[in-house]
């Protein structure tokens, strides 16, 4: 088989069983799936889960798609050739409940020829409101994960998480960051392929462990009015850091990919209020002081 149609194979099943466990952990709503081809070459397979018990809104998205490379992009990526191929999987979770996190995870492979070719990725974490031992739990999976294949991996992905999922013009992280990592290939790893593969599909199989506990943890959770608005108001800053600085958006964008797809990752409602201020000593207060990079969780 070749390379890519084994990658593309890989991320279809990651896919079928993040859906499948998704739908058991929330009990009520089921994905509506939508078969899409882009006019440039390839598709992909977008689901939909909306009104759940525990899931208001998200997105399990597979794509693999391929044709030529936009200048933009290509000065992007610092390369030169036109063709390209483009797999992953992208997911991006809104939950009804305040003290459920939102998660999102991508992962992807990226091919232009033998020479020019890598993996890309990683899952973290937003809360709305930050439980310390939900943020340990979770990155102490994604140290698991990463210790299977370099001892090295997790301190280095979880230091780039921190810098990219990076709101600079509130000077917050996004949430308690996780894993991200991009361009990885043999020259850089001294993993193969096949090994980067077998990691990239590792972190995929990484995310139904680590949701459904956080989801099992505090889906009855009671929670006031006052505490959804600030969950709008959280989901606003997740909403400012997709359209701003997301480079998996961008590239959507500029690939002629489809829109629907590419903005899934948005909230079905968020809220800005003007220069809020939380109550020193509160929840959200806590929170805030805890959206810095570098905090040690694992």
């Amino acid at each position: 088989m070749v390379f890519k149609d084994k990658v593309v194979a890989a991320y279809q099943k990651i896919q079928d069983e993040i859906c499948n466990s998704l739908e058991l952990a929330d009990g009520k709503a089921k994905f509506e799936q939508e078969i899409w081809n882009r006019a440039g070459g390839g598709g992909g397979r977008t689901r939909i889960m909306q009104h759940g018990d525990v899931i208001e809104k998200g997105g399990v998205n597979f794509s693999a798609v391929h044709g030529k490379l936009p200048d933009a992009v290509k000065k992007a990526f610092h390369v030169e050739s036109d063709d390209f191929f483009a797999t992953g999987v992208s997911i991006v979770m809104h939950p009804a409940n305040p003290f459920v996190p939102i998660i999102h995870m991508n992962i992807r492979y990226f091919e232009m020829d033998e020479q020019t070719r890598w993996f890309g990725g990683g899952i973290d974490l937003t809360p709305h409101y930050v439980i310390d031992t939900d943020a340990r739990f979770f990155h102490h999976l994604l140290k698991q994960t990463c210790d299977q294949f370099d001892p090295t991996f997790y301190a280095k992905f979880k230091t780039n998480a921190d810098d990219y999922f990076y709101i600079k013009h509130r000077e917050e992280t996004r949430g308690v960051g996780g894993i991200f990592y991009d361009r990885l290939k043999p020259e850089n790893t001294g993993l193969s392929f096949e090994q980067l593969l077998d990691f990239s599909v590792a972190v995929g199989n990484t995310f139904i462990p680590a949701y459904t506990e956080l989801i099992e943890r505090n889906r009855d959770q009671e929670f006031t009015a006052q505490q959804q608005e600030w969950q709008y108001l959280r989901r606003s800053r997740y909403a400012e850091f997709n359209l701003v600085y997301d480079a998996g958006t961008k590239f959507g964008l500029e690939t002629n990919g489809r829109i629907e797809s590419i903005l899934m990752s948005l909230p079905p409602m968020a809220k800005w209020t003007y220069n809020y201020q939380p109550v020193s000593g509160s929840l959200e207060s806590d929170t805030l002081s805890k959206l810095k990079k570098g905090i040690v969780w694992a």
